[in-house]
């Protein structure tokens, strides 16, 4: 099910792969709420991830609203962008984990279409 966009969050088609992964960093990192990422996600968003898969924006936000995202940080290593694809490579931290993460971001007309969240695992157990 699709939900309606809010007025003035079109998606900008000229939006670089790196502006939009970025953009996705902050909103995610800051703790606010996951609805804003609507703006930025396309509706058939693909997700994979080492502990969650989701085939639709709307089951991504979801699944995030039911995760604590507080006392989360990142310090970013490298950015790459190639087209309409973009890689974040970080260090993500939170009480009693730290790893390294790298995401690939596609994009499409102003969207992010997939996400790839890839990290060792075995920081988490």
């Amino acid at each position: 099910m699709s939900r309606d966009r809010r007025a003035g969050e079109k998606p900008d088609p000229t939006s670089r792969a790196l502006d939009l992964a970025r953009r996705y960093m902050e909103v995610f990192y800051s703790g606010r709420d996951a609805e804003e990422l609507r703006h930025i996600l396309a509706d058939d968003l693909a997700f994979e991830g080492p502990f969650l898969r989701c085939e639709s924006a709307d089951g991504y936000i979801e699944a995030l609203m039911g995760d604590s995202r507080e006392a989360l940080s990142y310090e970013m290593l490298w950015e790459f962008e190639s087209g309409e694809t973009a890689c974040l490579v970080y260090r993500f931290s939170k009480p009693s984990v730290e790893t390294t993460m790298a995401q690939v971001f596609e994009t499409r007309g102003g969207r992010i279409t997939r996400i790839t969240l890839v990290f060792d695992t075995g920081a988490f157990a």
